[in-house]
């Protein structure tokens, strides 16, 4: 168990897991990438770049070992990190 909640508030990791988990979903949506590739190339640039905003915005909350996980874009570790932390 990881101890955020001093720095990351629960409403904070929360939309984290939202946009990682919608990430991993536009990944992993083969239907949409059959159909429309270009569809889901526009739908994982916009969850991209809500990441990128998030991270930029709450950068100085953020434990240092999802810090890492964010700026490197590893973001299945960060994903795993923040459902451990939860539990």
């Amino acid at each position: 168990m990881h101890n955020t909640s001093s720095r990351l508030p629960a409403e904070s990791a929360q939309t984290l897991k939202q946009l990682l988990t919608q990430r991993l979903n536009v990944i992993g949506d083969h239907a949409l990438r059959e159909s429309n590739p270009q569809e889901q190339l526009r739908q994982l640039q916009s969850v991209s770049e809500q990441l990128q905003q998030f991270h930029t915005e709450h950068r100085a909350m953020l434990p240092q070992r999802l810090n890492h996980f964010l700026t490197q874009a590893s973001y299945q570790k960060a994903l795993e990190w923040l459902e451990d932390d939860a539990s």
